[in-house]
């Protein structure tokens, strides 16, 4: 693992995780051009993955993706589904669509979200940054889980969930999560929240379901200019500093930036999804939990947990996400 750099591509990752890539299923949520879901799925097609899975909420802008998919690899199978994760019902629709493939499903990279935009609620009155960057993509992967689980004996399923180093912004604001239905909202504690909620869902994942062959692990890309950050001016990125300096941080989050290319950009979504130096054992305890299982990846590799804050790694605070967000869907869900 540690001949990787902040400079490795996503093209050096995938060649050294060939045969890991080969034959396999992969399903990806966001995948509009140009962004990291269509730039990974693009590198990862070149190694001959068995079919790809765009799960995206505008289909035409995935049937740009899957056309180029289809050109750099002819024999990779790629399909478009839409996955709108702003609303339950649309979620729980795209699932029983997935579902009804009866397809192994080898990867889950939950890749979409939003960052920092002006306050709104989804469909459902969920705070929209809470709301699609974790509570629909709990939903989604759950659903998921229910099938896919029952399609193997040994699982052997990895789940990434994009995650970002702006956690930093905010842990889990279990009192408040909704800001007062706005009354409260502010743009960059929200994002660091629910950037927060996908470290703390791998860690749950792992813990529940680690003992049934499934790995699960969150993800900071590094940062990089995708479509991602298009509606933001300066002055947004201006408020981050204060937010920041709130909790303890000699220097904002953001600062002195590193900016990855595309391909730099999409490495450590390759390594999440694909080293084997993440692979659970053939056989182990029914309490297993693997030592890199659960665990933050950054710049291709797991970061030690001295080196993440407490609120993004507490498995009571995991076990309390579970439970608020079972309580935000009405749907409980026992492994």
């Amino acid at each position: 693992m540690s001949q990787y750099t902040p400079e490795t591509t996503g093209e050096q990752v995938a060649a050294d995780c060939q045969a890991q890539i080969k034959n396999k299923t992969v399903l990806i949520t966001g995948a509009s051009p140009g962004g990291l879901g269509a730039n990974f799925a693009k590198v990862i097609a070149k190694h001959e993955p068995a079919s790809i899975l765009l799960a995206t909420r505008d289909l035409n802008k995935a049937e740009i993706t899957a056309k180029e998919i289809s050109e750099l690899s002819p024999k990779v199978r790629v399909r478009s589904i839409k996955l709108d994760l702003t609303s339950l019902k649309q979620v729980r629709a795209a699932a029983d669509e997935i579902n009804s493939l009866n397809e192994k499903i080898d990867v889950i990279v939950n890749n979409a979200g939003i960052m920092a935009p002006a306050h709104s609620k989804t469909v459902d009155g969920i705070e929209s940054q809470f709301g699609t960057n974790h509570i629909g993509p709990f939903l989604f992967t759950n659903l998921l889980l229910s099938k896919q689980l029952g399609v193997s004996s040994s699982g052997k399923l990895r789940i990434v969930n994009i995650s970002s180093n702006g956690y930093r912004l905010s842990p889990i604001r279990f009192e408040d999560w909704n800001f007062d239905d706005g009354k409260t909202y502010n743009r960059w504690a929200a994002y660091g929240q629910s950037k927060t909620a996908n470290m703390l869902f791998s860690r749950s994942l792992a813990q529940k379901l680690g003992n049934r062959g499934v790995t699960s692990v969150s993800v900071h890309p590094g940062i990089s200019q995708t479509p991602l950050s298009k509606d933001l001016k300066m002055e947004d990125f201006m408020e981050i500093g204060p937010i920041d300096r709130a909790q303890g941080h000699a220097s904002h989050w953001g600062h002195n930036v590193q900016y990855k290319t595309p391909s730099q950009a999409v490495a450590t979504h390759v390594f999440a999804a694909f080293h084997p130096s993440l692979d659970a054992p053939e056989q182990h305890a029914d309490n297993f939990y693997l030592e890199h299982n659960g665990a933050y990846v950054a710049e291709s590799k797991p970061q030690s947990d001295t080196t993440v804050h407490c609120w993004g790694r507490d498995a009571i605070d995991a076990e309390r996400l579970w439970a608020l967000s079972e309580g935000i869907i009405g749907q409980k869900f026992d492994y």
